[in-house]
């Protein structure tokens, strides 16, 4: 079994020796000369290390609040933002290790490495999480549902990864109802590489090489990753592999002090054994079926950066052709999906606080299977938000409308507000409406219902914080509610008054369901000592269908991660990460339980110079057997280690 992927990133960036997107890097330095001369605001950071311009901190930026970048101080919406440093200590090539650490993040997968994982954002299926790569949208549109495959993703080429929890369409549009998930990539000067080696005959070798001048800047990042893998189905004997090759370029070119042009292309071949569900028994069972999966994403854009206007133009593309093959190697099922999308998003930053951000979008998605023509539809969108910063204040409302070929138009509207008390101390609310719009394989398949209507989503939270993740004493605590409408979900036509079954058809989508969402997110950090960090956070998430009122399937109410660092005074460095995850169902009818389970892992990592590190970890250290979806497999215990180079 095998799966290749290349991932294809450029970067350009003007002049930074150390830019992971340049977009956010200017405007930090337009938000901290600004904070020059603002009244003093509570520092809230997302735990990365601050740098300093012109003796002013320079702000942690987030792009999934409003699209083109933003202070994390000054939104009110919950946001985790994971950097380079956390991920490299967390180790590994699997981005759900470092998702545990985000509350209201829970995840399935379908057996052995590389199959597919679905990312939950506060009981939000995965297909209602839109996820961007250097901010493209990445799901296949092709894919019943129309969601992104987190398998499919390695760490090795990211630079950080922002999560933000709750509605979004606002800024976002399609597919925001649980949240967003944005992934960029590295874009480091000079030379840095990894190798590891690990059980089950594993090894992720990563790479990045970068050049820069006083105009642009311009980097390659690699990766590779083997693995021999173990049965997906959890009665089989068949170890069943994974494979990734990844390779990435970006570039940013200042055309003058104020106009960038910046680009990214990225390239992907994979294939993956996987098991299926063979005659005469159709259970799942070992196959010697095989997916391979090529893949292209990447964008050419124009920046502009004034002294109280940011402008961005860019046009993105992303492409995912499927190959399946039955055990002799026939082909059984092909399919290919497309995304074009042109956007326009600014920000004018009025006197007195004032900014207005604004933006339009236009997509088109494409896709045709072995079984299915082709087919296309188009949705354009425009939105406005308003924000008016003052002080320890920070409040912003907007809306949006969209135009979609078949369903017409919908409006989503949005609005947050911050503010900062004393000893460091934050207050913070935000409401938002989230929708998704029916998946081309939804409209136009044999099973397909061109009258379906969005999946709509109002999602409300309100939470306090204290200080700052990942330093000193960090303290954040979120309720927060959602409920969904007209989900979209599979009837048979049988009785059925009216139907919305054309004629021919046994079962069609349908706009049926409604679900609720509701919980509570805390998150926990304390420095014990100088060198020693305990940190924690917990999810409690009652996620209900409200037609049947059972719980949503793979939805566990109780998760959470407790994680520790230490690091001596030689260089030596600990950690250790505790995943816990309470029960839940495998199935819409709640028939079968899948069991709760705890998850210990350790790390160590040892400097050897300014140049030379070693490290090394064991995953699920006492070897726990648990399911994430009933009869599907997971991983036992692993030793992993590893030497990482840097010049």
């Amino acid at each position: 079994m095998y799966k290749y992927l290349f991932f294809l990133t450029a970067s350009a960036i003007p002049g930074a020796a150390l830019a992971q997107d340049s977009t956010e890097d200017a405007l930090a330095e337009i938000l901290a000369a600004q904070d020059a001369n603002a009244p003093e605001v509570q520092p809230v950071d997302n735990g990365s290390e601050q740098v300093t311009i012109a003796d002013q901190p320079v702000p942690s930026i987030t792009v999934t609040a409003n699209g083109l970048g933003t202070d994390i101080r000054n939104t009110g919406q919950p946001v985790t933002v994971i950097d380079r440093e956390e991920l490299v200590s967390i180790q590994g090539a699997d981005p759900t290790r470092a998702l545990r650490r985000v509350p209201g993040v829970s995840f399935s997968r379908n057996g052995a490495a590389g199959a597919f994982t679905g990312v939950n954002l506060r009981g939000a299926g995965s297909e209602q999480v839109l996820v961007l790569v250097d901010g493209v949208p990445v799901a296949d549109p092709s894919s019943p549902a129309g969601g992104f495959d987190f398998g499919s993703l390695l760490t090795g080429t990211a630079s950080k990864i922002d999560v933000l929890r709750g509605s979004n369409s606002t800024i976002w549009g399609s597919d925001a109802i649980g949240g967003v998930i944005d992934i960029s990539t590295r874009a480091d000067t000079g030379m840095q590489g990894s190798l590891e080696l690990g059980s089950r005959g594993t090894a992720f070798a990563s790479a990045l090489a970068g050049v820069s001048e006083d105009e642009f800047y311009v980097g390659l990042t690699g990766s590779w990753y083997e693995t021999d893998g173990f049965s997906s189905a959890a009665a089989g004997t068949e170890d069943d592999g994974f494979s990734q090759m990844a390779v990435g370029v970006t570039a940013f070119y200042d055309i003058t002090d104020d106009l960038e042009l910046s680009g990214h292309l990225n390239m992907s071949e994979g294939q993956l054994d996987i098991d299926g569900f063979p005659a005469p028994n159709f259970i799942l069972s070992d196959t010697d079926e095989t997916q391979k999966t090529l893949r292209y994403w990447g964008d050419i854009g124009l920046t502009y950066y004034g002294a109280d206007l940011t402008l961005r133009a860019r046009y993105s593309r992303a492409d995912t052709d499927r190959t399946n093959r039955a055990d002799d190697g026939t082909l059984s099922f092909e399919s290919k999906g497309q995304m074009e999308r042109a956007d326009l998003r600014g920000e004018y930053r009025l006197v007195g606080g004032l900014s207005a951000a604004f933006g339009y979008d236009y997509q088109r998605n494409q896709y045709e299977t072995s079984f299915d023509s082709f087919a296309e539809a188009d949705i354009q969108g425009a939105y406005v938000q308003l924000g008016w910063v003052m002080g320890n204040l920070a409040v912003h409302a907007g809306g949006r409308i969209d135009d979609h070929d078949y369903f017409g138009s919908e409006t989503s509207f949005g609005g947050d507000v911050s503010y900062g008390l004393k000893d460091d101390w934050r207050l913070r609310a935000s409401f938002g409406e989230g929708f998704k719009a029916p998946s081309l394989f939804q409209l136009f398949s044999d099973y397909g219902n061109r009258g379906l209507q969005p999946e709509l989503s109002t999602s409300f939270d309100l939470g306090i914080e204290k200080g700052r993740r990942g330093t000193g004493t960090h303290f954040a605590l979120t309720g927060f509610r959602r409920d969904s409408e007209d989900l979209i979900g599979f009837v048979f036509c049988t009785g059925l008054l009216p139907s919305p079954c054309s004629p021919g058809q046994f079962g069609t989508y349908d706009n049926t369901d409604h679900a609720r969402a509701q919980g509570i997110e805390a998150e926990v950090g304390i420095e014990v000592m100088d060198t020693l960090r305990i940190s924690g956070v917990y999810s409690f998430v009652d996620a209900e269908d409200r037609m049947t009122g059972n719980e949503l399937a793979r939805r566990p109410r109780h998760f959470g991660t407790l994680f520790a660092d230490w690091e001596s005074d030689f260089g030596l460095s600990l950690g250790a990460d505790l995943r816990i995850v309470g029960e839940s169902f495998n199935d819409a009818g709640n028939f079968t339980q899948i069991d709760g389970y705890e998850l210990l892992d350790l790390r160590a990592a040892m400097p050897f110079g300014d140049h030379l590190e070693v490290f090394g970890r064991v995953e699920n250290v006492f070897d726990t057997e648990y399911e994430t979806v009933s009869g599907y497999g997971t991983a036992g215990r692993g030793v992993y280690a590893g030497v990482r180079a840097q010049m």
